[in-house]
């Protein structure tokens, strides 16, 4: 979601919190918005010329209870037992550890401590991000029992009513919820969106699916990605065509989860692995990107609102390509463009994929499982498969054109969407850095991301138009999944070693709060 300044009486002030959701002092769910565009236009405090200076607040990492294997949400102004703090929320990933049962940690962002916990039970790990509700009351987060909980924000009391805990998934040993949560706001109703993969290795009885529940309600629909004509939660190793699928895989592997785009008011989930048949009036839909409602219906008789399928599907999947190990990344348009919505869709084989939102498979009209039609293929600039990062999604003010900013174990590299001579929206590659990068983000014309370093591993800052080193944290520890956070004039990012790491300017990054405003 994107914020202006808010005006109270007349004058731009700080104004109470509830008047709305994305303040400056929140970052709510994974990739800041529901887009997950890893962009926060709020961040004033930490620019290009005082990047550099840059420090750890905490003196070597603030220690905590298991491995945050994601990345985590920041709520500004929590009222607690201990007053009010600024708070951290990060789910742990169940280790070897049999005492580490997936934990959900509200973290006092000030000194990293904890200030409360809550556990599921399960046998299998997670490296899901929780997200906080639109009213800021709640912070919601996946258990290893297959379910999403729903938790007060202060004190990590458990809602146990109106639907809540809500069920996920029925076969939480083969199936899991390891994405960002994405909350979807649309007409006046907040959806909680939920997606499933499996785990490494593919196997067992498992098929992607969606899951969105209305906040008010706590209703909830299903949307199955294999045996797409079934709208229920499948039971393990069930009979097929009753309470399951035959088909299985294909899972919905992106580190944001669902992509929720206000713009065309849908919610869009990219699959990996299993079967496509959908082109030939099947209900299986590996390797796609299916574009659905915020409720989680798509146009009825099985189908999604829309949706692209590439030309080799069949060899994404025999090969293990996964077209959906990203979530989407939605393109805001340069002006003049004949398209009006844009995603991108990038997948194992590192060929981001243009589309046309409007169209995504290139019909007029709109034809769901149509294969082909996306408006360019462009390699990855710095090579390299087995993409996993989530793109940061930028744009430049000062010509407003947006870039991407594309991570993956080889490096990281900029891409500027702008139309050619035909007038013409394409991707062109600009610059490319090598070190490997996790999930990128921007704040205040500033590209962060975290990867290799002469001491190791450390959260590199960068000029967006180049990809120039501004700033170098000292070594955090190994990574895997987790990605930084910029809010309030801090970096957070947590590592392999159980540590949480903060980076700030010498002044105080934390906000002091009066009489419920934030200033």
């Amino acid at each position: 979601m994107r914020t202006k300044p808010l005006f109270c009486a007349g004058v731009l002030v700080a104004c109470p919190l509830m008047l709305s959701y994305a303040l400056a002092t929140d970052w709510p769910q994974f990739g800041y918005d529901g887009a997950h565009s890893g962009s926060n236009p709020a961040e004033t405090t930490i620019n290009a010329a005082n990047v550099a200076q840059l420090t750890s607040v905490y003196s070597s990492g603030a220690t905590l209870p298991a491995t945050v294997d994601s990345a985590p949400v920041y709520l500004a102004n929590v009222a607690t037992s201990g007053g009010n703090r600024n708070l951290l929320f990060a789910l742990a990933s169940r280790s070897g550890n049999p005492s580490d049962t997936g934990t959900l940690l509200a973290i006092d962002a000030a000194n990293g401590s904890i200030v409360w916990t809550k556990q599921t039970t399960g046998k299998q790990p997670t490296t899901a991000s929780p997200a906080l509700d639109p009213n800021r009351l709640y912070v919601y987060s996946y258990g290893l029992d297959g379910n999403a909980h729903k938790y007060q924000v202060g004190d990590g009391t458990e809602i146990l009513s109106g639907g809540w805990p809500q069920l996920i998934t029925l076969k939480p040993s083969v199936e899991k919820g390891a994405s960002g949560f994405t909350i979807a706001s649309s007409g006046g109703a907040n959806h909680l969106v939920v997606v499933t993969d499996g785990y490494i290795g593919d196997g067992g009885d498992y098929q992607g699916h969606l899951v969105s529940i209305d906040l008010v309600s706590g209703t909830q629909n299903v949307f199955n990605v294999m045996c797409s004509d079934k709208t229920i939660h499948f039971v393990l190793n069930g009979t097929p065509g009753s309470n399951d699928c035959a088909g299985k895989q294909s899972g919905i592997w992106g580190r944001g989860g669902a992509t929720f785009d206000a713009t065309t008011n849908r919610v869009y989930i990219a699959t990996g692995n299993g079967q496509f048949n959908a082109n030939t009036g099947g209900y299986n839909w590996g390797d796609s990107v299916l574009a659905l409602a915020p409720d989680g219906t798509g146009s009825g008789a099985g189908l999604p609102r829309d949706s692209y399928t590439p030309t080799n599907y069949q060899s994404l999947q025999d090969s293990d390509t996964d077209l959906g190990s990203i979530s989407m990344a939605i393109l805001p348009v340069p002006a003049g463009s004949p398209v009006a919505h844009l995603g991108m869709q990038v997948g194992k084989d590192a060929v981001m994929r243009l589309i046309n939102l409007d169209s995504m498979s290139g019909t007029n009209p709109p034809a769901p499982a149509h294969v082909g039609g996306e408006l360019q293929l462009l390699n990855v600039p710095q090579g390299g498969g087995s993409m996993r990062e989530q793109p940061a999604v930028w744009v430049n003010n000062a010509d407003g054109s947006t870039w991407l900013f594309v991570g993956n174990g080889n490096g990281i590299s900029g891409v500027q969407l702008a139309l050619n001579g035909s007038n013409q929206p394409v991707l062109t590659a600009r610059w490319t850095k090598t070190g490997g990068s996790t999930s990128a983000i921007v704040a205040n014309r500033v590209l962060y991301n975290a990867g290799l370093c002469s001491a190791g591993t450390c959260v590199i800052a960068r000029d967006p138009l180049t990809g120039n080193v501004l700033w170098t944290s000292p070594n955090i520890g190994g990574l895997h999944w987790q990605s930084p956070i910029l809010v309030d004039g801090a970096i957070y990012i947590t590592d392999n070693n159980a540590k949480l790491w903060k980076f700030g300017l010498n002044q105080p990054a934390d906000l002091i709060f009066k009489d419920g405003f934030d200033g």
